[in-house]
């Protein structure tokens, strides 16, 4: 089976943490080149992964060593051209999330993609939390009966920005929280519990000098009667629980982020001890407050995201995540962006 040879644009935190660690360890995959212009970043990819430094994207096809993957971990404004250049080149893609600012942009991408017949997928890393599976499991189950609310967080104490684009960029850079965290509260509120009816959202930017929102509220209204609150936050100095899910029988309570993020982080990899496992002492809680019992956390699978798409390219199954998917998501995000902006509902 001939092996695919991948080039990586981008090695800050989603390249070098997220990709190139997930890339090199599913079979059949080479991180074969990398686009960088920082030479510290490149010895680390000649050094770790044994790549080529390239300091173009269209070195990757246009080059004397072409590569059979692209993957797209740049800045988020950089998103959709990269995309449309390497799909134009005739190379399958993977982006990081968001994959555009507006869901027009992303449409314009897909119907690229299926006019060439090339597969188009976005990394929509925390579908493979821990914490998600373990909620999709049991509303699968009907251990909660009829869910009639999520409450879904990512929120962090940072009163200190850690500047770089995506707090001082504006909305041509596509910063801000809506777009990076909120990219995954509404993936997975529309995953769990389907389309979206209605959207009111408040976002704010509360710390001095970030120009983009650090404090945002979203709230959905789903077709079948759900109803979603999620929140993204960088000034949150007490955290609310991860996921509090209520449902007709009982209710999901659980604290605390997946390990994945952490544990790569760390310098861990697919392939070591106890990879995406969470200890017992962070599991969350299903039933009732005269109720309650502790719910195991399935094992956070980040690690299935690559071998899904080498299956898509070698086989034509279904991309890990379908475009169509993401342009349902960019379309609520840019609901929750005008409502928060004309302070209203808006209808979808």
């Amino acid at each position: 089976m001939t092996e695919l040879r991948v080039g990586l644009v981008g090695y800050g935190v989603a390249g070098a943490f997220f990709h190139a660690p997930l890339i090199a360890a599913t079979p059949g995959m080479r991180l074969s080149a990398v686009v960088t212009g920082d030479p510290g970043r490149a010895a680390e990819v000649s050094g770790k992964y044994g790549a080529r430094v390239v300091g173009d994207a269209a070195d990757l096809w246009n080059g004397a060593d072409p590569v059979d993957l692209v993957v797209i971990a740049s800045p988020n404004r950089t998103h959709v051209p990269l995309a449309e250049a390497a799909l134009k080149a005739g190379l399958p893609v993977v982006v990081d999330k968001p994959l555009a600012a507006t869901a027009g942009q992303a449409r314009g991408l897909v119907e690229l993609a299926r006019a060439r017949g090339l597969m188009l997928t976005v990394f929509q890393n925390r579908r493979w939390d821990g914490d998600f599976l373990t909620l999709g499991r049991l509303v699968s189950a009907g251990e909660l009966g009829e869910v009639t609310r999520l409450e879904s967080r990512f929120e962090r104490w940072r009163p200190v920005p850690k500047g770089g684009w995506r707090e001082t960029g504006g909305t041509d850079e596509v910063a801000g929280l809506l777009y990076d965290l909120g990219s995954h509260l509404v993936d997975q509120a529309l995953r769990l519990l389907g389309p979206v009816v209605a959207v009111y959202a408040e976002s704010d930017v509360r710390r001095p000098g970030v120009n983009a929102d650090d404090d945002t509220f979203i709230a959905l209204s789903h077709s079948g009667g759900a109803r979603s609150h999620l929140w993204a936050g960088a000034v949150t100095p007490r955290l609310g629980p991860r996921f509090r899910v209520l449902g007709s029988r009982a209710g999901y309570l659980k604290y605390g982020l997946d390990v994945q993020e952490e544990q790569l982080r760390a310098g861990l990899t697919p392939a070591s001890p106890g990879f995406g496992a969470e200890p017992p002492e962070r599991w969350g809680t299903l039933g009732t407050d005269d109720d309650t019992r502790v719910v195991p956390t399935e094992p956070g699978a980040y690690a299935g995201f690559y071998p899904a798409v080498a299956a898509t390219l070698r086989q034509g199954a279904p991309p890990p995540v379908g475009p169509e998917e993401v342009v349902e998501a960019l379309t609520v995000l840019e609901a929750a962006r005008r409502s928060a902006a004309e302070r209203r509902v808006v209808t979808l």
